[in-house]
């Protein structure tokens, strides 16, 4: 099929002022849909040109003279101050030394002041009301009969008077003096009587636009800004739901729960409530409160938009909480598509397991001056053709392995003309999507008859990832074995640990991964201080299974009856801790792991040098893999009765380490490393359609690849240019 007759599926950013530019690269790149961005409009030329029309609308921000008169419905948050220590037996605090003033406004009305708190920190105390006031001409909270040399906080409600989102983009793009917008709360009767109100105006007065795109519905993910330009960004968490937070929200979370949050709830001892620890129940609580309101209110909005004969599309990240697109109620809101921001092949799995008809990737990198880590990238010093093409290698495995249905790019085209590189990486880009496409219409592709299940507090809440949008690091290695499975041709499903204690969480299941650092969501917490759960586990492992622990898997957190690891008699080994200094250990010798097929498990030129966490063997039985430079080892697995337990010090994801994951789990299910639908190359893989008896196989080096692959009965033989995806009908 000739590239040139492939086209559509593509959104591009439009531009007033650059309508030769947004026309021709429109044709260039095959798009069927423009869209406007943050700060932009399209001109009468560009709505009238034919195409497509998504129209981005920011549902609370840009309504800056209706919240002016109404200041008290503006979004909030709880606050606390960073901790100030007492010399004497009094301290006063102002509340927003420590915050971006740009952003918050102190909210001290009555029914806020009611929720505020004072703690004495050091001895883990609220400090009554009596002992503590309010100066609202100086914005301090002074503190009487305070303990010297205690450290004391003060937890207050605030205004967000700046959107967060318009505050970034105003910040990175230098807006100079535009108006700050403000984000009101429809969790007020007369906001959401405002709102629907102005949103059937707004679709009378915008007959091209063919699709809304709500960006996203009401609140933000928490983006705490600092005062000093050194801490900048004090909080930053993509699933946060601490922006949703007003008197108005309380009070109807304790009329339907039956019990009062505090802010402490919130505060948590200044650490807040991030997404990657485990929740407490009265988040969990809070949460579903949230995400009932989000879609009760969110489905009335797109039913207007559905009125007037408009598609509602939901772009996943900016203010997605309350969302949940892989919630139970997301189906409720009867969205049209859903948009996801992408820089992995995570975030692509993700967007696709949406209940929605149309799922749409919006590529990186975005069309601005800097990337969100301030980089530059259509700034002097930036290459925008290698960051897109390094994001490319990632999104694609996912995508050979998913359906999505449309990609595109956000920002401004008239940064383009300089980067004609890029401008032809997306032209190439765009082609082997829409080749990809076809593909997956004519059926899925096969994959290996492996069932994994990835357990960790969330569960099929939010797969993939803990977060609207969070990128691999050193900090978490479920991220990178996420990004790993993204790509490769096995079945996975996300569990909770509820689902293992009271649900069908383990049915099918050929192997379960835990991941990550001690007293995190990922690996989990006190809940593995539940006998149950370990009971059923090692009853899973012993009939068979495979439990496959990475880091600190099932850690408890004060460890429990001289472990840490609540597995460690299905993995063999545990954490080293102080109290085993004066023990022995098991003296071990390093082995070789080869596949039934006589074929070496760790793939050559792969380095296994660094380790994040001290373990020790359990029992003398226990093989090992591979040790670091000091003997402490890396890569293990035991035999419980018939099952496996794997254990990785760490994983860090690459193409090579990518199909070492895959290796050792056919490895330890006693199955043949020369599979179907596997390359002899780890540096490529491949994705075969038997629908349409097609093949594609990638190269994700940079380097030239020889590679043979087994798919469709056939074994093929090619050679692959750097970074080349090969699309083959056998």
């Amino acid at each position: 099929m000739e590239e040139k007759k492939l086209t559509g599926g593509f959104t591009l950013p439009g531009e007033s002022g650059q309508e030769a530019l947004t026309l021709e690269l429109a044709k260039r790149w095959g798009a069927d849909v423009i869209r406007d961005s943050d700060g932009t409009s399209l001109s009468d030329e560009i709505l009238n040109s034919g195409y497509g029309i998504y129209s981005t609308i920011c549902i609370i921000r840009d309504h800056n003279e209706w919240a002016k008169e109404h200041p008290e419905t503006l979004q909030q948050t709880f606050l606390s101050t960073d901790p100030r220590t007492a010399e004497k037996d009094s301290l006063s605090i102002r509340l927003l030394d420590d915050f971006y003033e740009e952003q918050f406004k102190v909210n001290d009305s009555e029914k806020a002041l009611a929720w505020w708190q004072v703690w004495d920190r050091t001895a883990n105390l609220t400090v009554p009301e009596k002992d503590w006031s309010y100066d609202a001409s100086k914005g301090t909270v002074s503190v009487n009969n305070a303990t010297p040399w205690h450290s004391y906080t003060v937890s207050f409600l605030a205004y967000r008077i700046w959107e967060e989102i318009s505050m970034y983009n105003h910040v990175t793009n230098d807006w100079g003096d535009r108006e700050h917008l403000m984000p009101i709360d429809p969790v007020y009767p007369e906001v959401q009587e405002y709102l629907l109100s102005w949103l059937d105006g707004w679709c009378v007065s915008h007959p091209a636009t063919t699709v809304v795109r709500f960006t996203s519905m009401f609140y933000n993910f928490v983006w705490i800004w600092g005062s000093d330009e050194r801490n900048r960004n004090r909080f930053t968490d993509w699933s946060s739901y601490d922006f949703t937070v007003s008197p108005a929200m309380l009070e109807s979370f304790e009329a339907e729960y039956g019990y009062r949050l505090t802010a402490e709830d919130f505060i948590n001892k200044g650490t807040l409530n991030s997404g990657h620890m485990p929740p407490s129940e009265h988040k969990r609580d809070y949460m579903d409160h949230v995400n009932r309101f989000v879609v009760s209110f969110g489905k009335k909005l797109i039913d207007i938009t559905h009125r007037y004969g408009k598609k509602a599309y939901v772009f996943y990240d900016d203010t997605w909480i309350g969302v949940e697109p892989n919630g139970s109620r997301f189906k409720e809101f009867g969205f049209d598509g859903l948009i996801k921001c992408v820089f992995s092949g995570f975030e692509a799995r993700l967007c696709a397991e949406a209940d929605v008809p149309v799922h749409e990737l919006r590529f990186h990198p975005y069309l601005f001056p800097v990337g969100l880590g301030g980089a530059p990238t259509f700034a002097p010093g930036g290459d925008p053709a290698r960051d897109a093409l390094e994001y490319w290698l990632h999104v694609r495995r996912a995508m050979m392995r998913v359906r999505i249905d449309r990609i595109g790019l956000g920002g401004y085209l008239h940064l383009l003309p300089d980067h004609p590189e890029f401008i032809t990486f997306m032209e190439h880009t765009a082609c082997e999507f829409r080749k990809l496409l076809e593909l997956h219409k004519t059926g899925a592709p096969s994959s290996l008859d492996i069932s994994i299940r990835v357990l960790h507090s969330w569960g099929s809440l939010r797969p993939w990832t803990l977060s609207g949008h969070f990128h691999e690091t050193y900090m978490h290695e479920l991220i990178h074995i996420n990004e790993a499975l993204s790509g490769l041709p096995v079945n996975v499903r996300f569990i909770s640990f509820e689902d293992v204690l009271t649900g069908d969480g383990l049915e099918g299941a050929d192997v379960v991964i835990n991941a990550g650092t001690g007293g995190t969501a990922w690996s989990g917490g006190d809940v593995w201080s539940d006998p149950a759960l370990v009971e059923k586990l090692s009853a899973w492992t012993a009939e068979g299974g495979v439990f496959l622990g990475v880091r600190e898997p099932s850690a408890i957190p004060d460890g429990n009856g001289g472990q840490t690891f609540a597995m460690k008699q299905v993995l063999g080994v545990d954490m080293f801790r102080p109290s085993l200094m004066c023990h022995g250990k098991w003296d071990f010798d390093v082995t070789e792991a080869v596949s039934p097929d006589g074929v070496y498990v760790i793939p050559a030129g792969i380095s296994f040098s660094h380790k994040r966490t001290f373990i020790r063997l359990m029992d003398k039985t226990v093989s090992v893999f591979a040790v670091d430079d000091d003997g402490t080892p890396l890569i293990t697995m035991n035999s419980f009765g018939k099952g496996k337990g794997i254990y990785l010090n760490t994983f860090e994801t690459d193409p090579v380490y990518n199909r070492f994951l895959l290796n050792l789990i056919l490895f330890a299910m006693g199955m043949d490393l020369e599979q179907e639908l596997l390359t002899d190359n780890p540096l490529t893989e491949c994705a075969y359609f038997p629908e349409s008896k097609s093949l594609v196989v990638v190269n994700n080096s940079h380097d030239p690849q020889s590679t043979t692959v087994h798919a469709g009965g056939k074994e093929t033989a090619l050679s692959l240019e750097g970074c080349e995806m090969r699309f083959i009908s056998l």
